[in-house]
């Protein structure tokens, strides 16, 4: 028998899925670092400052999901989605992200956290979901494609890091139809307290 690895959280033990709350901030920075310093999978260089990142998830909070997936208080993955670009144009579109905890990778818990968030995001009226990947990074590549995601092109040598070039390769998900006269999505506060959002949610604890 394998020996018990006491760093790693046992998922049976009730996991949840939920919006994030100011206090989650300080450890969702902590998960974040090693990506910012270890790897190309954030352009970032430099590890955010507590301040300066609360306010930025905060922001983003108001109009989008923010979720987390904790076991225990401990929360060991987060996922948000973010407005595309600033033009009118595009708010019916959003960029989104995930970061989960890398001794929990490959546990379920990356694709619970993304189809909650798609659900939430389709509930809110936003049609496409775009995810930028820096290359090489296989793994997600096939996460994201096995999901739904379709490639729509590549920035190449659009970012540089840790010593080298890295292509940029865009991945787009439609969640609801293009029509003609959308009406313009609305923000996370307008469906919070709706049947179908706390629906969401419970169904996205189930992946347990």
């Amino acid at each position: 028998m394998a020996p018990v690895n006491k760093n790693e959280i046992d998922l049976t033990n009730n996991p949840v899925i939920r919006l994030i709350t100011a206090t989650d901030i300080g450890q969702v920075l902590e998960l974040y670092k090693p990506f910012v310093t270890l790897t190309t999978i954030t352009p970032e260089y430099q590890v955010p400052h507590l301040e300066d990142f609360s306010r930025e998830i905060k922001n983003t909070a108001d109009y989008y999901p923010v979720l987390v997936c904790e076991v225990n208080n401990i929360v060991i993955g987060y996922t948000l989605a973010k407005r595309y670009r600033l033009a009118a144009g595009h708010q019916w579109s959003a960029e989104t992200s995930i970061y989960v905890e890398s001794r929990h990778q490959g546990r379920g818990v990356a694709k619970a956290l993304y189809q909650a968030l798609f659900n939430i995001l389709k509930l809110q009226g936003i049609v496409n979901v775009f995810a930028g990947l820096v290359l090489p990074n296989t793994r997600s590549e096939v996460f994201h494609k096995n999901l739904g995601f379709q490639e729509v092109g590549i920035f190449y040598e659009g970012i540089y890091k840790l010593g080298n070039w890295h292509d940029v390769k865009w991945l787009q998900l439609s969640l609801n139809e293009h029509s003609k006269n959308p009406l313009p999505p609305k923000s996370i506060r307008e469906v919070i307290e709706t049947p179908m959002f706390k629906t969401i949610l419970g169904q996205a604890n189930n992946f347990r």
